[in-house]
């Protein structure tokens, strides 16, 4: 009898390894680009402006994320009547905080690890195929349940060494979860990102809807998107560090 039960097992084992190779590497990314929009249109895309809010502690913060993509980015958070700034401009970067939330309230260099936590936010669209165009191997690892519905998890493996885990919906071709290791304080911690809500600008699919753990602790924090605008006049000043 129980090798009845192992033979089953290792039919059942054979029979998922079939139906998750049945759909390459390849074939998911392909997938989740025509999902996605056309690359054509992504590659037209040079500058973006987008809106969220979220709510921390009962708080309704309000940001604003001004990009010239591949060059720079700018983030504008107000919380309380007070106004946090973080830019990465180039390889290097800045933020102005007030002194209440432990900045000096002038313009102050932003610590190189830092700077390189942040860099990717000069660059848009899916994490997938930003990865996938800057050569990272990427690997068909599983077939997942993120909320109840089948996902690819694919194993993404950067030209620094850093590892993200990136699950892709099996219906929609959307990326619904990403995990990657981050380094907080000396210490190696998984971050969650969950997207949902996908909706159009342009003919471009962007998540509405970004859920992670909250950084104050007790559940998830959801930050919505309320508007996109594509290709804005953006000056480059808009990112230099202004003098004290």
């Amino acid at each position: 009898m129980k090798n009845h039960v192992k033979f089953f097992a290792m039919v059942l084992l054979m029979v998922t390894t079939i139906a998750v190779k049945a759909q390459s590497t390849d074939e998911i990314i392909a997938k989740h680009q025509a999902a996605m929009g056309s690359p054509e249109k992504w590659a037209a895309v040079k500058s973006m402006v987008t809106k969220n809010k979220f709510n921390v502690q009962g708080m309704d913060i309000e940001s604003k994320t001004s990009v010239l993509v591949g060059k720079s980015f700018r983030t504008e958070i107000e919380v309380m009547g007070n106004k946090i700034v973080t830019v990465v401009d180039g390889e290097g970067g800045w933020m102005n905080r007030p002194a209440m939330m432990g900045g000096t309230g002038e313009p102050e260099d932003m610590p190189r690890e830092q700077v390189k936590m942040a860099i990717s936010q000069k660059n848009i669209g899916s994490p997938l195929l930003i990865a996938y165009k800057e050569g990272a191997k990427i690997e068909l690892v599983s077939k997942e349940k993120v909320n109840g519905a089948d996902a690819y998890l694919l194993k993404v493996t950067k030209a620094n060494g850093e590892d993200v885990q990136v699950f892709v919906s099996a219906s929609t071709g959307f990326v619904v979860k990403t995990i990657a290791k981050m380094n907080v304080q000396g210490q190696s911690i998984d971050a969650e990102v969950s997207y949902s809500n996908y909706k159009a600008i342009d003919g471009l699919f962007f998540p509405h809807t970004v859920e992670s753990p909250s950084p104050m602790g007790g559940g998830t924090m959801a930050v919505e998107t309320t508007s996109i605008e594509i290709n804005p006049n953006l000056d480059a000043s808009l990112f230099a560090k202004p003098k004290k």
